[in-house]
């Protein structure tokens, strides 16, 4: 069965890059174009690994991860962050909410993206 991966993300092309790539890889994608939206389809469709973004409309990635943090289902379904910035205190604050790893959207191509995913769920 394949593994499912929520992604957490409200730019269009960045959707359609993922989601296409993802699933190419034999990947199930949702997506979710808020934090809010996210935080309601990890509890219904209890994703394997979640691709979150940090700015967002309504409730952006550490606010989700907070939340996330407060459940003990959701706390433990590993958060790759996809970034615009990188900054080292944007990342530091991810890793203490819990990320697993972190994306740069300027800097990363499609394959980099997958390679992280199998390292957290494998295929």
């Amino acid at each position: 069965m394949a593994k499912k991966i929520l992604l957490v993300e409200d730019e269009k092309i960045m959707i359609d890059l993922l989601q296409k790539k993802l699933i190419q890889e034999d990947y199930e994608v949702s997506v979710a174009r808020d934090g809010e939206e996210g935080l309601r389809m990890m509890r219904e469709t209890k994703p394997d690994l979640i691709l979150l973004d940090i700015v967002m409309p309504k409730m952006g990635g550490f606010e989700v991860m907070e939340e996330m943090n407060k459940d003990p289902e959701l706390k433990r379904i590993p958060v790759i962050i996809i970034s615009n910035s990188g900054q080292p205190v944007e990342l530091d604050r991810a890793i203490k909410l819990g990320a697993k790893d972190w994306l740069i959207k300027t800097e990363f191509d499609p394959q980099e993206v997958i390679d992280k995913v199998i390292k957290q769920i494998g295929k």
